[in-house]
């Protein structure tokens, strides 16, 4: 990943020595386990706990001549140990090492991730907490269509994202697994036992079947966690981008000291976070690809899944960390312009409440259809400096039915205001619906 979209605390976990690092530890763990099973010496489990070391670029070079990453990491590993090296790796096949690694590697991305979530969602309650009761015009294909709060419209976005941490919660969960069972899985070098405590002792569950590798739909439901994350950050930019408009303006990302929007335009202030944060959407969701046809390798294993993962797992991880805190960020300097979202309002002349005349008209006596021709008729017949309040006012049909209180009751907004208070409440109690 590029190290402009990398953050430190995540780009140091995906960094090659990290790498190394993490199967390190799972040989540790392996020798620790077996020294006290008595399948190897304890002192040789002592010498590699405390002498192992890893030197990156003695395994690159190395690797020039055994042409694989794994037999060069634990030859130059085995060399820092000195005599008792020789039970480094003592019955395990690479995959052993690897995936038991890289679901360490993983989970602890996870942890950095979560946090940034947290920010993301810590920012986007004062929002909602803020403007709750904010009207704005709910639009739909782009369309004024009823009133709705700032407050709601921020509320469904946090609902969201709260189920997008609780799928990644579930998808790590399900994750937290290694494998030590040998090169198809058949325990022939390593029984099941040793398997459960060097898993154990490394916090995770033994896999319940394995090939030669930790099946890889696992992997796959954690990026399709991701994927989801993407896919919620670009809904929330999405709308911001559009409320951004010229024409529209009702939001606006904020402007720092000497901040440019165009090399040719000095007057631009344009929506920059939000448009690079769709940017971030679209490559989460094309890591998905490469997770869901790795899930199919030849017979217990092939490596054609390898190359694929050394590229979209830390890439993910470290874009969803981006883009969630940059999401934070960007939220945390909103501009709202509340009077901007009033003036909108009033662009459509009252009929972001034509529903509700409709409706109060029907439970009066007059047919749907009618009724329903009838608003029609006065929303799509007003002046220029007309407001379907008075239409209805002014038209016989509707004044035969209805009182001028119960018609300015129907276009104060009283029955919106209190459905929304109870549905933001809702989220910010996070409610979680059919979880």
């Amino acid at each position: 990943m590029l190290t402009r979209y990398t953050r430190p605390e995540m780009g140091r976990i995906w960094t090659t020595e990290a790498r190394f690092e993490f199967m390190l530890k799972v040989e540790v763990a392996v020798a620790q386990v077996q020294g006290e099973m008595g399948m190897i010496p304890v002192e040789a489990a002592q010498a590699i706990k405390s002498k192992a070391k890893i030197d990156v670029a003695a395994i690159d070079k190395i690797e020039q001549t055994t042409r694989h990453d794994v037999i060069a990491f634990v030859t130059q590993v085995a060399e820092s140990v000195g005599n008792h090296g020789r039970f480094l790796h003592f019955g395990l096949t690479s995959s052993d090492v690897l995936d038991t690694a890289l679901s360490l590697q993983m989970a602890e991305g996870a942890v950095v991730l979560q946090s940034s979530l947290k920010k993301w969602e810590s920012a986007l309650i004062r929002l909602t907490e803020k403007h709750r009761l904010d009207w704005c015009s709910g639009r739909t294909h782009g369309m004024h269509a009823e009133p709705t709060t700032f407050g709601l419209k921020l509320s469904g976005h946090l609902s969201e994202l709260r189920r997008c941490q609780r799928r990644l919660d579930r998808a790590l969960a399900q994750m937290k697994v290694g494998k030590l069972s040998g090169a198809v899985g058949t325990y022939s070098a390593l029984g099941p036992e040793l398997e459960k405590k060097v898993c154990a002792l490394l916090g995770l569950k033994a896999e319940v079947i394995a090939t030669q590798v930790i099946p890889r739909d696992r992997h796959a439901e954690v990026m399709w966690s991701l994927c989801l994350i993407g896919c919620c950050m670009e809904r929330l930019s999405l709308e911001f981008r559009h409320l951004q408009r010229t024409e529209v303006r009702e939001v606006s990302e904020g402007f720092t000291p000497g901040q440019k929007g165009s090399s040719a335009m000095p007057h631009k202030k344009n929506p920059i976070g939000f448009e690079n944060l769709t940017g971030v959407a679209r490559m989460l969701r094309s890591y998905l690809t490469g997770s869901l046809e790795n899930v199919a390798l030849w017979h217990e294993r092939d490596i054609s899944h390898s190359s694929v993962e050394r590229i979209f797992i830390p890439d993910a991880f470290i874009l969803a960390d981006y883009g969630a805190s940059r999401m934070a960020q960007l939220l945390s300097q909103l501009q709202v312009d509340v009077k901007q979202m009033q003036f909108n309002m009033n662009l459509s002349q009252g009929q972001l409440f034509s529903s509700h005349l409709l409706l109060s008209l029907v439970q009066k006596g007059m047919t749907r259809e009618m009724a329903y021709q009838l608003v029609q008729s006065l929303s799509h017949n007003l002046s220029k400096d007309g407001h379907l309040l008075q239409a209805a006012q002014q038209n016989s049909q509707v004044a035969s039915l209805l009182t001028q209180q119960e018609l300015e009751k129907i276009f104060s907004g009283e029955n919106h205001a209190r459905a929304i208070q109870t549905l933001i409440d809702g989220a910010l109690n996070n409610e979680t619906g059919g979880w």
